[in-house]
Parts: structure tokens; C-alpha cells; sequence
């Protein structure tokens, strides 16, 4: 059976972004497993961190369904929300047969790889814009980073392994690889949490290395950054003055249908929703129509009322869900966040390994959702949920060794 739960570890990430919906069919097997295996054989060792995991999922897929009840948007509104619930049971699968810590780094490796792959082929073979993958730039251009800056996370682990010189060249690649997919994208939002990325990876490995180490990997990633932002093919320089642009134009009363300036507009409507209904918002079809109205009244634009998200996490919860929706993602994000990071810089190398990955799940979710919903896309929605309990997982199982070998 671990061969089957590291198996779909592995796929999760490794075919997230290369097939369409690729993300979905490693958390599909697990919950097909899930609907048997863990009652017939429980976990029987369930901590109170356990529960705290398993409460933060619950309260936001419960959060939700509300909304969908509230809102009368029918059984099909059930679906995103219910992901969240269905980890639960696959978390109990992870923790009764825990995946192999191989299996989930060489997912994220593949699945960094194939990302920044793809979107090298788009860009500069096929010509596209913006890379996307078969999704959408913002999701495909996100998620590549993601898988980027774990394969990072991981290099401690690979460090220790016998082939330690392979795998840790495996990462580093895959890390670049997954960051120069992000780059093709010209997904600017992911780019706004780099400090906060290089910040926890400080956090995780930072009293591993030597100050001169430490001087060298900054002036490196200073000069990366230089290089990447004046290469024309890269396209990142005209994507962040084309921002800088956008943003002028709007503050002098201007360049409201831009994609900045079309934000701005999303947010001040999304924020006049919440105001109106602060405790259970609006919910989706009410959000859609109450939108529309404020584009007729002339408070927001008719452009802006089209977007069924206001393209930001924590208002699209306050919008429609209210402060019940926010306090219901904040817990999703801020309570794996504070048990990862109480075993981030672990002198074992495995669990600050996981640890890392495990802060930076979050942190780099928090970041993406500054502009973009992203928890609304299933894209989104599978790969947190199930990194997630993919990662606890691997946590508790590396804990319970470190416990019987001391």
C-alpha cells in the first residue's frame, strides 16, 4: 500500500502541469483509496496536530458549502469545497501508510521539469505570448513556481542521500526550471513573494551555511535577477513596466479597463459587496449580480463586472463569504503554516526539508492570491489541498522513525 500512496505522491506533482488537469489524477486515486482503507485499518497514533490539520480543511470546505447553500447555486456548487473535505480521509490513508519522502521530490522534480519545459516550447518554439500550459498563464505560471521553489526546499534531504551529488543537481535544476516557467508566463504575481520565499529558505538553511555562503548565494540570485530582468526574450521587463505604467495611468483617473487597472476596479467593487454584507457576504451568483448592478450605477466598471472572482483570495472570501469566509482562510493558510515552521531548521535534514516546503506551501499561496483567486480554480484547489496532506504526512512518518531510533 505504500507503494500505491508514494505512487500517487508522485503523480500529483509530476503530471500537474503537462496534461490537462493533470494535477487531479494522483488526488483522484487516493480518494478512491481513501473511501475503504483507512476505516477498515485506522490510524491509531492520531495526534492533536493531527486534528488541527484536519480542522483547518474541514472549516474552509465547510465554510464554502455553506456559501453554496446559502447562495442556492444547486449540487454542482458542491464540488470545490467538497476537495477539501475529501482530503481529510486521504490525510488519514497518509498518515496509516506514509508515502516515500523519493517519491514526493521526484514528483516536484518532474513536474518543475516538465513545466518549465512546456513553457520554453510554447514561448520560444510556438510563439505564444505567455505560456500556459493548458490552463490559464496566471494558474500555469504560479503553480510551475510553486513546484519550483519546493524542489529548493527539498535540497537538504537530497543532500543526505547516498547519490547526493545527482539529487541535489536534480533539484537545483528542477527549481530553475519551475522559476523560468513562472518567468515565461509573465505571471507577475508570483514574482511579488520572492523575498519572501529567499526569507524562509534563510529560515531552513540559512544556520547551515557560512557567511561568505551566505554573501555568494545573495549576490547570485541578485545577479540572476539582474540578468533575467534586462533579457528581452525573457519578458519581464516590458511585464513590469506595462504594471508601473498601469498603475500611473489609474491613480491620474485613467487606464481603468488595463489588466492593472481592471484589478483596481475588481477590488473596489468586491470591497463595497463586503461592506454591504460583512458577516456571510454575498456568496457567487449574488456576487455576480450585485457586480453588475454597481457597473450600471457607474462605481465600477462594466468590463470589471464580468469576472465571476475579484481576482484577490482574501476579498473574494469577504465578498461572498464574509468574515466567516476569511477567518475560514486564514485558518487554511496561518495553522499548516505555524506547525511547519515549528520544525523549520531542524537539525534532522529530512524534516527541516519538509518543514520548509511545508511553510512555503502557504506562503507562496498567500502571495499568488494578492492577485488572483486562486483557490476558486481547481488547479489551485487540488494542489494545496493535497501537498498538503502530502506533505503532514511525510512529516509525522520522518517524526515517528526519528522517535524509535533515538
Amino acid at each position: 500500500m505504500i507503494i500505491f500512496t508514494s505512487a500517487c505522491v508522485f503523480l500529483l506533482s509530476a503530471l500537474a502541469l503537462v496534461i490537462p488537469s493533470g494535477y487531479s489524477v494522483g488526488p483522484a486515486l487516493l480518494v478512491l483509496a481513501s473511501l475503504t482503507i483507512w476505516a477498515a485499518r485506522p490510524v491509531s497514533d492520531i495526534q492533536r496536530e493531527d486534528f488541527l490539520i484536519m480542522g483547518a480543511l474541514a472549516v474552509f470546505g465547510l465554510v464554502g458549502c455553506l456559501e453554496v447553500v446559502l447562495d442556492g447555486q444547486g449540487t454542482s456548487g458542491f464540488d470545490k469545497p467538497s476537495r477539501y473535505l475529501l482530503a481529510i480521509p486521504v490525510l488519514l490513508v497518509l498518515l496509516r501508510y506514509p508515502p516515500r519522502q523519493m517519491a514526493f521530490w521526484s514528483g516536484l522534480a518532474i513536474g518543475a521539469l516538465g513545466s518549465g519545459s512546456l513553457a520554453a516550447w510554447q514561448k520560444f518554439v510556438e510563439g505564444a505570448a505567455r505560456a500556459d500550459g493548458s490552463t490559464n498563464a496566471i494558474q500555469f505560471g504560479n503553480l510551475s513556481m510553486l513546484m519550483g521553489v519546493l524542489s529548493l526546499a527539498g535540497l537538504g534531504w537530497a543532500a543526505a542521500q547516498p547519490r547526493h551529488r545527482a539529487w541535489v543537481s536534480l533539484l537545483v535544476v528542477a527549481g530553475l526550471s519551475g522559476i523560468l516557467g513562472s518567468l515565461l508566463s509573465g505571471s507577475r504575481g508570483g514574482w511579488v513573494g520572492l523575498p519572501f520565499v529567499l526569507l524562509v529558505m534563510y529560515r531552513g538553511y540559512g544556520h547551515f551555511l557560512t557567511r561568505k555562503q551566505i554573501l555568494g548565494a545573495g549576490c547570485a540570485v541578485i545577479l540572476a535577477l539582474g540578468l533575467i530582468y534586462t533579457l528581452p526574450q525573457m519578458g519581464v521587463q516590458q511585464r513590469v513596466q506595462e504594471a508601473v505604467n498601469q498603475i500611473a495611468l489609474y491613480v491620474h483617473g485613467e487606464g481603468k479597463t488595463s489588466s492593472v487597472g481592471n484589478r483596481f476596479e475588481l477590488w473596489k467593487g468586491s470591497s463595497h459587496l463586503f461592506l454591504e454584507r460583512p458577516v456571510l457576504g454575498w456568496g457567487d451568483l449574488g456576487y455576480a449580480k450585485r457586480m453588475g448592478e454597481l457597473a450600471d450605477q457607474g462605481i465600477i466598471t462594466q468590463r470589471s463586472a464580468h469576472y465571476g472572482h475579484p481576482h484577490n483570495e482574501f476579498l473574494d472570501a469577504a465578498s461572498k463569504r464574509g468574515l466567516l469566509g476569511v477567518f475560514a482562510l486564514l485558518a487554511l493558510y496561518l495553522v499548516p503554516m505555524r506547525l511547519f515552521a515549528k520544525r523549520i531548521g531542524a537539525d534532522d535534514s529530512a524534516t527541516n526539508a519538509i518543514a520548509t516546503a511545508g511553510v512555503l506551501l502557504p506562503v507562496a499561496f498567500i502571495d499568488y492570491g494578492l492577485t488572483q483567486a486562486f483557490l476558486t480554480h481547481n488547479s489551485g484547489t487540488m494542489m494545496y489541498a493535497f501537498l498538503l496532506v502530502s506533505l503532514w504526512g511525510l512529516l509525522r512518518q520522518r517524526e515517528r522513525e526519528m522517535d524509535a531510533a533515538a
